[in-house]
């Protein structure tokens, strides 16, 4: 129920905070509820990862990007991300998610997000995007950028960790066996 009521919120707010392009920071403000905390008494890991989805999900609506690719049958869907925890959000904080796309390869969008309180970042993830396109189809960052009008700006340059990053976690491609280095005991 709790991610229904901020999606709902989500679809409703954004025409009341100020435009964006899809190349600035975007920030959206939430409140940790009772709901999001877990046995120990801080906002359940679970929790963060939707918040992301919330605050990408402003960003492209407050610039007009999700309108657009709507319109042309395109969606984004998360095909990797990493969350770093610095410090625990507790019931009621209210704290901001900051969005930002920080580059891309030949395949997929890039984008970093921060959970701030106040100036202190608490947590930090990297996610990466991809873009479908209905039937069928995978349009490249480039192909998304052009459906777009371009990208507005000075494109960011990707940092080398991002890319060691995604490097070091993808699965194997197609139906490709498991590693066998995990030992599965029945």
């Amino acid at each position: 129920m709790k991610l229904w009521l901020r999606l709902i919120w989500s679809h409703l707010s954004w025409r009341y905070r100020s435009n964006l392009a899809v190349s600035e920071v975007g920030v959206r403000s939430f409140l940790v509820w009772p709901s999001d905390i877990d046995i120990f008494r801080h906002m359940n890991n679970g929790i963060y990862l939707t918040l992301l989805d919330l605050a990408r999900f402003d960003l492209m609506k407050r610039s007009n990007t999700w309108q657009r690719l709507k319109k042309l049958k395109v969606h984004p869907v998360v095909v990797q991300e990493t969350i770093t925890f610095r410090k625990s959000l507790t019931p009621w904080l209210r704290f901001q998610v900051e969005t930002k796309i920080i580059g891309w390869d030949d395949k997929a969008f890039f984008i970093g997000q921060r959970f701030v309180v106040g100036r202190e970042i608490y947590a930090e993830a990297v996610v990466k995007l991809r873009f479908l396109k209905s039937p069928k189809g995978t349009p490249s960052p480039e192909e998304v950028n052009q459906m777009l009008g371009g990208w507005p700006g000075e494109e960011p340059n990707l940092p080398s960790w991002v890319r060691q990053w995604d490097k070091a976690v993808a699965l194997p491609r197609g139906k490709e066996p498991a590693p066998s280095d995990w030992s599965h005991k029945n």
